[in-house]
């Protein structure tokens, strides 16, 4: 079949990447609700097992040792077998995971489900990046990303009020068994709407919105770059460090804020869980809007688009150094004021981060790519919640708990200015050791 004759066929076709757009963000707010399930229901878990605050970090980590030792193979699965494949097995075995954590009679086997959930959810951001590659062209994937990436700041700012009142008024088990029937719901709707696009599909679309061909086309039919070699390019090595820094704020807001509010503020459990929604809130809307409107509307202006991005990129995780502000609060406001400066400057920045993969190399290795982001971010979900429970644990405090974090987020504007550099693709010939 020559290109054109393939092109005619694909034409009415084109704006479903839209459909494909919106189906990765319900993928992602799912996801969520399973990952904030057990931030909601730490008072009741204590009661039903006992455990500590240190036994709660590590109970909040688990799911992110299983989930970091799969980034790295999720990334050649996904390159291999496509974007379809691997997402429907995957939501299948969060489903999973869910169920077993809904009947877990004891803290082991609860902790066992977690890690399973890990599993499950592994390809979730490296299989989205992936597909907004092959879906979008370069100028639409900063919303296309926004879309899904805002959809995890929306399942907290929805998630934890909504599973918060069903844990109060129905217990625990049922809140972990409500995600599962959404999980399972979701694998559905997935297998029902989603397909791997052509090999020329996207040639189609850059032609048909007026994009050059050359740009987008050659990173797509570009040979794959093996893992090895990736791990060596300084801009993905600055990327995933800045990453990194990201997601320890968003696992230590993730799995404590809820609890943090109730101790130190002395606010009830039910005003926290409402509480905590709005900086999930403002997250969800500056990434949205900041991270994918404005970045896509002034690159379609003209604009540097590597200075657009660089632009979002810093100065959104410049604010995240506000996190800092929380550990003096003495009323609601002034913690909530400085948290949801930094959750909201880092939102707007996420979705540069996770448009990169496909802008940085072919199509052929983003799920590789997005795989060394997911790696180095779930480090820091592993970290944040066992430093902070450890934190608490011996200073009776949250000081330490959120100065750690500023720390990180100074090292993750460096490596973005010194590694990271200009945003534009790595030579492929260079990276293959060619030249």
């Amino acid at each position: 079949m020559s290109d054109s004759t393939f092109s005619q066929q694909r034409a009415p076709a084109d704006p479903y990447r839209w459909t494909i757009g919106l189906l990765l963000g319900v993928g992602v707010l799912v996801n969520y609700f399973d990952r904030v399930n057990l931030s909601v229901s730490h008072d009741a878990l204590v009661g039903s097992f006992g455990i500590t605050p240190q036994v709660f970090g590590q109970l909040s980590a688990a799911y992110s040792w299983t989930y970091a030792a799969c980034q790295l193979p999720t990334g050649v699965i996904l390159d291999a077998f496509g974007v379809r494949k691997v997402t429907i097995t995957s939501v299948f075995i969060w489903g999973i995971a869910s169920v077993a954590a809904a009947f877990a009679p004891g803290v082991v086997l609860f902790f066992l489900a977690r890690l399973l959930l890990g599993i499950g959810e592994a390809p979730t951001f490296p299989a989205n990046a992936k597909a907004v590659g092959a879906w979008f062209p370069s100028h639409e994937r900063s919303l296309a990303t926004a879309i899904f990436d805002s959809s995890a700041k929306l399942a907290n700012a929805i998630g934890v009020p909504l599973l918060g009142l069903l844990l109060l008024r129905v217990g625990w088990r049922w809140s972990f068994g409500f995600t599962a029937m959404l999980s399972f719901a979701y694998m559905g709707l997935f297998a029902l709407l989603y397909r791997e696009p052509g090999r020329f599909s996207m040639r189609n679309v850059i032609r048909t919105e007026g994009v050059g061909l050359d740009t987008d086309a050659a990173q797509i039919i570009a040979p794959p770059i093996p893992l090895s070699k990736l791990l060596r390019q300084k801009k993905i090595i600055g990327l995933a460090i800045g990453s990194g820094a990201y997601n320890y704020v968003f696992y230590l807001l993730l799995t404590w804020l809820p609890t943090y509010l109730s101790q130190t503020l002395h606010i009830t459990l039910r005003q926290s869980f409402l509480y905590t929604g709005a900086p999930w809130l403002v997250a969800a809307l500056c990434g949205l809007l900041i991270g994918g409107v404005l970045v896509d509307s002034l690159i379609k202006r003209g604009f540097d688009a590597s200075n657009v991005r660089r632009t979002v990129l810093i100065c959104g995780t410049v604010c995240g150094l506000g996190i800092v502000g929380a550990a003096f609060a003495h009323s609601v406001a002034s913690a909530l004021i400085p948290i949801t400066i930094a959750i909201g400057g880092l939102s707007a920045a996420s979705p540069v981060i996770w448009s990169l993969p496909s802008l940085l190399v072919p199509n052929t290795s983003t799920g590789k790519v997005g795989g060394i982001i997911n790696f180095s971010n779930q480090i820091s979900a592993i970290v944040a919640p066992i430093l902070t429970g450890y934190t608490v644990q011996k200073t009776g405090s949250y000081v330490w708990a959120f100065a750690i974090p500023a720390v990180y987020i100074l090292i993750g504007i460096l490596s973005y200015l010194v590694l990271l550099g200009r945003v534009e693709a790595i030579n492929v010939r260079e990276a293959l050791g060619d030249v």
